[in-house]
């Protein structure tokens, strides 16, 4: 198998990749560092190539496809993900419209260009990297939340078409809560909870993405959190939400 990981250079997207690996698959590792993609790819047991791109420009993207659409893809993992924190008042256009093109411009290209190839040979796999913010307005990270959503429900949508037509094809979306990786630092927020670790959230989806899974929801915490979320009413669950913001900035 091969598989093509975006955001591959920390975080979840290098854990996917180095597990993968172990279970003998050949890999694509595509993001903006060029040095973390070579430390990366030195250290795993499979092939691996390299490919530098920003996914918050449009062209980028297709030409990322353009460059391994005759690789034979078999798993599309979108993790490359931004996160611009503040009130949306005051946060910086520019960080969010980059984050928007990353967050969802690119997933939304990337999955349609892999998804007509993966139908058109009946198989493929298909991860896309929300979060737990999918589920719920997010007060102080508002555009991120949003964006979330906006994978969450593609996702789903997509999944259910692909179903409706027999397709071998499987898609998902993994929402994972607080992880540990470079997201808080670049995002300039401190988690109020603590996160999970990136190399356990990694094993847990790829595992569930190979048994079919549609929303990978890992940990105890956010699973009860998205249970019981569904009972609130909304503008309670905002002012919580709020409340959990503003506790990432340090401030009470």
């Amino acid at each position: 198998m091969k598989a093509l990981i975006t955001g591959a250079s920390s975080g979840m997207g290098r854990d996917m990749a180095k597990i993968l690996s172990d279970r003998g698959c050949d890999l694509i590792l595509a993001a903006r560092r060029r040095d973390r993609l070579e430390q990366l790819a030195s250290s795993l047991k499979t092939h691996a190539r390299i490919i530098c791109a920003d996914l918050s420009v449009e062209s980028e993207c297709t030409a990322l496809y353009e460059q391994v659409r005759s690789e034979n893809i078999d798993i599309l993992i979108n993790n490359a993900g931004l996160g611009v924190f503040g009130a949306f008042d005051k946060t910086d256009l520019k960080k969010e419209l980059r984050m928007i093109d990353t967050n969802i411009r690119a997933v939304h290209i990337l999955t349609k260009l892999f998804l007509k190839d993966f139908k058109a040979k009946d198989a493929g796999y298909i991860m896309n990297v929300a979060s737990s913010a999918a589920f719920q307005p997010g007060p102080l990270l508002s555009s991120y939340y949003a964006s979330k959503a906006y994978v969450l429900r593609l996702t789903e949508a997509v999944y259910e078409e692909l179903r409706r037509s027999g397709s071998r094809v499987h898609i998902c979306a993994l929402c994972p809560g607080p992880v540990r990786t470079e997201f808080d630092s670049v995002a300039d927020v401190k988690f109020s909870v603590k996160g999970l670790e990136s190399r356990y959230v990694a094993e847990y989806a790829i595992r569930k993405m190979f048994a079919g899974k549609l929303v990978i929801v890992p940990g105890t915490l956010m699973k009860c959190t998205r249970f019981f979320g569904r009972f609130l009413p909304e503008k309670p669950m905002l002012r919580i939400a709020y409340h959990m913001q503003k506790r990432k900035t340090g401030e009470k």
